[in-house]
């Protein structure tokens, strides 16, 4: 499983200069990530590697966190992202963007954007009520739930509350291009989060995980 921690950059638009066509293309800046851990199916029930993203200084770590890193090797690193799947890589070694290649199908995971506390036409896509002729019901949820039976209303109604703001992993990407010296992903079309938001970018394995 090939995988990479990176920060998404933004969209912008990649002009062909043979056919003059436009792809979108999101830009995310990648890596290198040191290799912190290798998990094992026999020694921790699951096969996953565990990768560093994001320098900082030794005062911006806890005591904890800044012992583990040293412990295996690893400067100071903000966060630790563990990506499932067997892998061939060992602890020490850097994962850069040169593991991928332009073509190569992806899925990026990330946290979406908030859209605040929102109601459940926006929130569920739910049809509005009518307009006129008095009625109280124009943008309601109507009915959650029967009165006597069952006095109660289930567990994962669909209704207004918080909306966004939770992990999203979008399938079906392909890396448009790859700049390792700029430590640059080009991926077309969108992935999920605002600018600036930490994204992890995996293999996609067609009918697999």
């Amino acid at each position: 499983m090939k995988g990479i921690v990176g920060r998404k950059l933004g969209m912008t638009q990649v002009f062909d200069e043979e056919t003059g066509a436009v792809t979108p293309v999101t830009v995310i800046q990648a890596g290198p990530c040191p290799v912190v851990a290798v998990r094992t199916e026999e020694a921790d029930g699951y096969d996953a590697v565990q990768l560093a993203y994001d320098e900082v200084p030794e005062r911006k770590l806890t005591k904890p966190k800044l012992g583990y890193l040293t412990k295996h090797d690893v400067g100071p690193h903000r966060r630790l992202i563990e990506i499932r799947g067997q892998t061939e890589l060992t602890p020490g070694e850097t994962v850069t963007v040169e593991s991928f290649e332009p073509g190569d199908p992806v899925k990026v995971s990330g946290v979406s954007i908030g859209k605040g506390f929102a109601g459940t036409i926006k929130r569920h896509n739910f049809s509005r009520g009518p307009t006129s002729h008095g009625s109280h019901n124009i943008r309601k949820p109507g009915s959650i739930g029967a009165s006597a039976t069952p006095s109660r209303v289930f567990k994962g109604m669909r209704m207004a509350g918080h909306m966004g703001a939770k992990r999203v992993t979008q399938v079906g990407l392909r890396v448009h291009s790859v700049d390792p010296e700029e430590n640059l992903l080009l991926v077309k079309g969108a992935v999920p989060g605002p600018r600036n938001a930490i994204v992890e970018v995996r293999e996609e394995i067609r009918g697999g995980s």
